[in-house]
């Protein structure tokens, strides 16, 4: 990828990781521009062994960049996201922003490439949910040997995925666990340490909350618009790696060793499915990898032509900062060089 990339929201999480990502794939330094807010401006922040700093994004020359990865909110992207756009510069962002938007393609490259083309319309790629992202990556190379009718879904997310502020609420509270101190939950509705709590987001007028809405809207979309689609989202005491529990009815019969071979063969996805202690993948084994991990394939016994499985990805990697990179190396690949 031989252009100027500006990674905006480089000192958060995902940001951090996107810098982390392109490091390792030997990116020319010269050539990356990390962007924040104004408060962020002129801090050194990693780039493998380099140090690079960090310029306002009220002060950035858009000129210099051709593609900038956002991941900064969706208040920053709404601002400032049409404006790089409008510059030239074409914009992959992670935020939730633009993913519903008719006229921006929602991209999982493993899955729905062919959309990419549609960025001409407005410079924007947007990059969906962590949560969803892990589960079409599963469901894609199932839905071409039988068309899905319904997917159910329950997933285990880690609080990296609520950002730093949610990974220092887990490590304080589980820390004051063992004192005297309790300290009160600022970033959760309720006590994260040794808990789960099944509200992510906010809660609709039909009792799902966004982040459930956010996964039917977004699988729709990306795999297929006539998959029935029901999620219930669980925010759990573990740093990084999403989890999935998945329960998939297809039209017609996919056995469990064609569903397996279909997993086995699919960009991006690892099969790990033994019948035996230990023989499946966590969140803590996914934590640092590139792919999506699928476990436990098991034929639905409450429902014909159905499944089961289990999906685990890390939400920072292949759910947010991988994704975002492999838009770009796409895009630069079809459409710019």
């Amino acid at each position: 990828m031989n252009f100027n990339i500006a990674i905006v929201g480089a000192t958060g999480n995902v940001g951090r990781e996107m810098l982390s990502i392109l490091s390792e794939k030997k990116y020319d330094a010269a050539k990356i521009f990390p962007v924040a807010s104004k408060k962020s401006e002129g801090i050194e922040i990693d780039y493998g062994d380099q140090k690079l700093l960090v310029e306002s994004i009220e002060k950035f020359d858009i000129s210099k960049v051709q593609i900038a990865l956002f991941s900064a909110g969706a208040n920053i992207s709404k601002e400032w996201a049409p404006k790089f756009a409008d510059k030239g510069c074409t914009v992959i962002d992670n935020s939730s922003y633009f993913r519903m938007d008719n006229d921006i393609p929602l991209i999982v490259p493993e899955v729905n490439s062919d959309e990419i083309k549609q960025y001409k319309k407005r410079n924007i790629i947007a990059n969906p949910n962590c949560s969803t992202i892990q589960l079409v990556m599963a469901l894609k190379p199932l839905h071409e040997i039988s068309k899905i009718k319904k997917v159910i879904v329950s997933t285990y997310q880690s609080v990296s995925g609520a950002g730093k502020d949610g990974m220092d609420e887990l490590f304080e509270q589980t820390k004051d666990m063992f004192s005297e101190e309790i300290k009160d939950n600022v970033k959760f509705t309720k006590p994260i340490a040794f808990n789960v709590i099944p509200h992510i987001d906010k809660f609709m007028e039909d009792g799902y909350t966004k982040e459930e809405l956010k996964m039917r809207q977004e699988t729709n979309k990306i795999l297929d618009k006539n998959i029935s689609f029901s999620a219930t989202c669980v925010r759990v005491p573990v740093f990084i790696g999403h989890s999935e529990a998945v329960h998939v009815e297809f039209s017609e019969n996919v056995t469990v060793e064609e569903a397996r071979k279909a997993i086995k063969n699919a960009s991006g996805c690892t099969l790990l499915d033994q019948r035996e202690d230990g023989g499946y993948v966590t969140p803590k084994e996914c934590a640092g990898n590139d792919d999506t991990y699928v476990s436990r394939i098991r034929e639905d016994t409450s429902t014909k032509n159905s499944l089961s499985m289990w999906v685990v990805s890390d939400n920072l990697r292949k759910g947010a900062a991988l994704n975002t990179i492999q838009i770009a190396e796409k895009l630069i690949e079809d459409h710019l060089s």
